[in-house]
């Protein structure tokens, strides 16, 4: 029986460095568990309320859960505890961002075409799983901050219709505060790292069983693999990992974030000013901002725009993006299998769809510190708001047509210089007066690199 890691050794790979942004996730989530386990250690998962008498003098005799009290406690008391805690954040944020790079980079390549359409489905389940890991993970030190993040998530569970109100019930264990950390904490420490866990490795035996996806170039075809061998891969890799970790590391031991002494004990009748959701989660607060605060009464009850159009538009986009190659393999009906990548302008009309979404995510994302751009900049909020709605909705379409533009022109350009070479500003004069600008010819592998076609052609 063939095994995919039987060949491993004989086995070769890709060397771009768009193609580190998978490795770099799994490193920085390395981080986070070998960080979450010395954590573990100290954090006390408990709402019962005791008063603080630690080191940090500004809450001393201040009332509080035991969770923050042993978040306290880790900070300030615990040797290299605070260094641990701020490794852990750091590392949520590099993974999070290197799963998001990696997706752009299989979206705008096309590396989800056939036979790897599943690996954009792992891919996007990892980006999910972190999303609800980061959630629960900000929510276990029951300061103000999390406290307001948990105040909100219990608002739209209210407005949501029909089933909202008894997720929030059994989320909070009752009314809102409730105990949400007998929830979150299994959740955080042992389910969703679990999944974490099983996603990276069916990707890896995924990734084994394919053959590995590459750029465009001379000598590579759909048939072949021209790389590195797994040795220097795998020292490469054992490279890239000291460094994402001493990066993690330094960030950890220079940077503060998410500083709970600050903040205080969460309370349900107060709010944290000036904090923000992190900025992967933005988008979903700049949803809730821009939503129009509108209502209307069916069957008895109350049915409000202000959450069902965030929750709706949310869901929808996120749905798209799962789906996508999917559909687009069913409006092209390309069911081939392609092992080499695209560069973005090779595809207009996809590109200017990512473009677009793009802009969307980032319009509901800049939403989310309206309030912090109207103080800095002495701007009116409501103003501030009815600019990005305003952009949200023409933003994307705008988007799409410029960058199909773009595309072509690019496209047209690659054409013009592989089939007469580049411009050099030299003009000649002709024995019949004309004149004629000089052209540098491009060797073989710039012409290939620019229109394989058009390489083909002249070759």
């Amino acid at each position: 029986m063939h095994r995919p890691w039987s060949n491993l050794r004989a086995r070769v790979f890709p060397d771009h460095w768009s193609l580190l942004f998978g490795q770099i996730a799994f490193y920085s989530f390395i981080m986070i568990v070998l960080s979450g386990v010395v954590l573990t250690a100290y954090y006390e998962p408990s709402v019962d309320a005791v008063v603080y008498d630690g080191p940090y003098t500004p809450l001393r005799g201040v009332e509080m859960s035991r969770a923050l009290d042993s978040t306290m406690a880790i900070s300030f008391e615990v040797r290299g505890g605070l260094l641990m805690r701020q490794l852990h954040h750091w590392s949520t944020l590099i993974m999070m961002a290197a799963i998001t790079l990696h997706l752009l980079r299989l979206f705008f390549t096309a590396g989800f075409r056939r036979p790897r359409r599943l690996n954009w489905l792992v891919v996007f389940g990892l980006l999910v799983v972190m999303l609800g890991a980061a959630l629960t993970g900000t929510s276990l030190p029951d300061d103000m901050a999390s406290g307001t993040s948990l105040a909100v998530l219990d608002g739209v569970l209210q407005a949501t219709p029909l089933v909202g109100p008894e997720i929030s019930a059994l989320l909070f264990g009752g009314e809102f505060p409730g105990n949400v950390i007998a929830w979150f904490y299994p959740l955080h420490v042992i389910v969703l790292p679990l999944v974490l866990v099983i996603l990276f490795a069916v990707g890896a035996v995924l990734a084994l069983r394919q053959k590995p996806a590459q750029y465009a170039g001379p000598g590579r075809t759909e048939s072949n693999v021209v790389g590195r061998s797994a040795t220097v891969a795998a020292v490469k890799s054992v490279g890239l990992f000291c460094f994402v970790a001493g990066v993690s590391i330094l960030m950890a031991a220079t940077a503060t974030i998410n500083p709970v002494w600050l903040y205080g004990p969460a309370d349900p009748a107060n709010a944290s000013a000036g904090v923000g959701p992190a900025w992967y989660l933005a988008f979903l607060d700049g949803a809730l901002r821009l939503a129009p605060g509108w209502e209307f009464v069916l069957w008895g009850r109350t049915f409000s725009l202000a959450i069902l159009l965030p929750v709706a538009a949310c869901t929808l986009f996120l749905g798209l993006v799962a789906v996508y190659p999917f559909l687009e393999e069913r409006v092209t009906r390309d069911r081939r299998d392609h092992h080499l990548l695209e560069r973005p302008r090779k595809n207009p009309t996809r590109t200017g769809i990512g473009v677009a979404g793009i802009t969307f995510y980032g319009t509901l994302w800049a939403a989310a510190g309206a309030d912090t751009m109207a103080i800095l900049f002495n701007l009116s909020v409501n103003a501030l708001l009815h600019v990005f709605q305003v952009v949200l909705i023409v933003g994307p379409p705008i988007a799409l047509f410029v960058t199909r533009r773009i595309c072509i022109g690019l496209q047209e350009r690659a054409t013009e210089i592989a089939l007469h070479g580049i411009e050099t500003g030299q003009v000649l004069r002709l024995p019949d007066g004309g004149y004629v600008e000089q052209h540098r010819p491009v060797d073989a592998y710039r012409r290939r690199q620019l229109v394989p076609a058009a390489a083909k052609d002249t070759e």
